[in-house]
């Protein structure tokens, strides 16, 4: 059984008000791999986040205690999430690499029942997994790294290892706490 700690800025004495994001945490070899990705495709002047997976854009401030409480509850229970990286897909002014799994499609359900009330428009969609390590570029650039990663990628695995909430910040987020899933043999 894992431990599940998080040092959050609730802890620390922060009070915040800006919109959270929660986003699903990877593993520590496919995080080095997106985020390579990204620091060779993504416009420096705009890459203020590391490569990230976002499972809801706009969760209140003022809920947190419960969505924290709600988090760490998941998170006892939740082993690590195997996924598949299905494919390079050209997002108009950008490429992302397409995720896939069953089991992440379901938690995140889950939360959107729990959370119906709070959440956007944009968040009470399905989940569309994915990974983007080139934006804001124009369309045939993006065209071009969408060709040129599709020629030689080869779908492989990764794993969801637990759950991350941030503060948006008008472009960077800021981290506020860490929340591992229960160690499975994967």
């Amino acid at each position: 059984m894992g431990s599940n700690v998080s040092y959050s800025a609730k802890e620390r004495g922060e009070n915040l008000s800006e919109p959270l994001i929660l986003t699903l945490q990877l593993d520590a070899e496919s995080s080095l791999f997106f985020n390579k990705q990204r620091r060779l495709y993504f416009p420096k002047e705009r890459n203020f986040l590391e490569a990230h997976l976002t499972l809801f854009h706009h969760l209140p401030p003022q809920h947190r205690e419960e969505i924290e409480q709600e988090i760490t509850a998941l998170c006892q229970k939740q082993e690590s999430i195997l996924l598949q990286v299905a494919e390079v897909r050209l997002i108009g002014r950008g490429v992302a690499y397409k995720l896939e799994s069953e089991v992440l499609q379901r938690l995140h359900r889950h939360l959107q029942l729990k959370w119906q009330p709070w959440l956007t428009p944009q968040d009470r969609q399905k989940l569309w997994p994915h990974v983007t390590v080139q934006n804001k570029v124009t369309p045939a650039q993006a065209k071009e790294l969408h060709q040129h990663l599709s020629a030689t990628f080869a779908p492989f695995t990764a794993t969801g290892v637990g759950l991350q909430l941030w503060a948006y910040q008008g472009g960077p987020w800021q981290w506020l706490g860490s929340y591992p899933f229960q160690q499975s043999d994967l």
